[in-house]
């Protein structure tokens, strides 16, 4: 072996010596064509009836800020553009804002978001890449640089604003949003990348506080690209990128809750809970399943991610129409810098919510 060899060989190791520490490893998934199942519809989606409002919903703009930002924007934008229009009411972004966790990255998702600022309220969870130190090759909370360029102060005094996590009140990785349409009220709980316990049980008492609200949980893991929720002691690493399985929670030992957990511990405590959302998982990066709460309320869990698509996702966004009767969720996807929707019964479907009891 040549020395420059030796020292690529070196240089190799120590690298996945590094992503070792950062990433669970699983085997690798053969590619696939990105649209092998899309129904490709060009324009827009037709304009919710006049009694709707929609939510806007950004699941892992992770590649947009490291190598796409012109699609982050052309999203926001869009948004912006179509508020009115559209009675876009909020906008949920499901975590993994980032790739690698950098000044460079947080600038384009500050610049991006920023846009909406004072025009439409958004409300974001953050992600296992917004953990990552990919110099030093490890995750840690404290390090996430997520409140550096979206500090509390930024959403202290919005009407929409709650409250953050009471163990960390100045920290946004955990929060609580309030906001109201179509004659509805709303809580948005935003949660770490796999809570820790007590970020639990302040969350139950968030919901609990506002058990008028109709919730929505929106959190980076939680649902599985086999329409499952993430459930370590079910299915161990059968699930990829699940929460326990990164070694900064312990590996199945930390102090950390997956999907079956927050269902078990948060969703089914409460009979406010109408939708949780997620981002994470590739695969097909799309999941959804309906489950009963104790009270016999039926639940619907969404995946949605578009990471894997070309250009870093594409530019798609999933849109959902609330109707009128309080019952009817109407779902698509769509990409407005391709100027297409994408009706495969995947992104474009229907949801029936249960009713909310005072």
């Amino acid at each position: 072996m040549s020395e420059l060899s030796r020292r690529d060989f070196v240089k190799c190791a120590a690298g996945m010596t590094a992503l070792a520490l950062a990433e669970p490893l699983f085997a690798a998934e053969p590619k696939k064509d990105p649209y092998a199942d899309a129904v490709f519809i060009d324009g827009e989606p037709p304009l919710p009836a006049p009694d709707s409002f929609t939510i806007a919903v950004l699941p892992d703009t992770q590649h947009y800020c490291e190598k796409y930002p012109e699609q982050y924007f052309a999203q926001t934008e869009w948004i912006i553009k179509n508020r009115e229009s559209r009675n876009i009411a909020c906008v949920l972004h499901l975590g993994d804002i980032t790739n690698n966790n950098t000044p460079k990255e947080w600038e384009v998702a500050a610049k991006a978001m920023g846009r909406l600022d004072g025009l439409v309220p958004y409300f974001m969870a953050v992600g296992n890449h917004d953990y990552a130190d990919q110099a030093k090759g490890v995750r840690k909370r404290s390090e996430c640089k997520f409140n550096e360029y979206f500090p509390i102060s930024k959403f202290r005094g919005l009407p929409t604003f709650g409250g953050t996590y009471d163990k960390e009140s100045e920290r946004m990785e955990n929060s609580y949003h309030v906001f109201s349409a179509g004659g509805r009220d709303f809580l948005v709980l935003a949660l770490e990348f796999g809570p820790r316990g007590d970020v639990i049980r302040w969350a139950n008492e968030v919901a609990a506080k506002h058990k008028n609200r109709e919730a929505i949980l929106i959190t980076h893991a939680y649902m599985y690209y086999d329409d499952t929720r993430y459930d370590w002691k079910k299915y161990g690493k059968k699930q990829s990128w699940g929460p326990h399985a990164y070694a900064l929670f312990g590996e199945g030992k930390g102090d950390n809750n997956d999907g079956e957990e927050l269902w078990d511990k948060l969703v089914t405590k409460h009979e406010n809970f109408i939708m949780t959302l997620n981002g994470h998982v590739i695969g097909d990066g799309l999941g959804r399943k309906v489950s009963k709460t104790p009270a016999g309320r039926g639940v619907p869990q969404m995946l949605v991610n578009f990471q894997m698509k070309p250009n870093g996702g594409d530019g798609w966004l999933r849109l959902l129409e609330f109707k009128a009767d309080r019952k009817t969720v109407e779902v698509i996807d769509f990409s407005p810098t391709r100027k297409q929707c994408n009706g495969s019964p995947q992104n474009k479907f229907t949801l029936k919510l249960a009713e909310v009891k005072a």
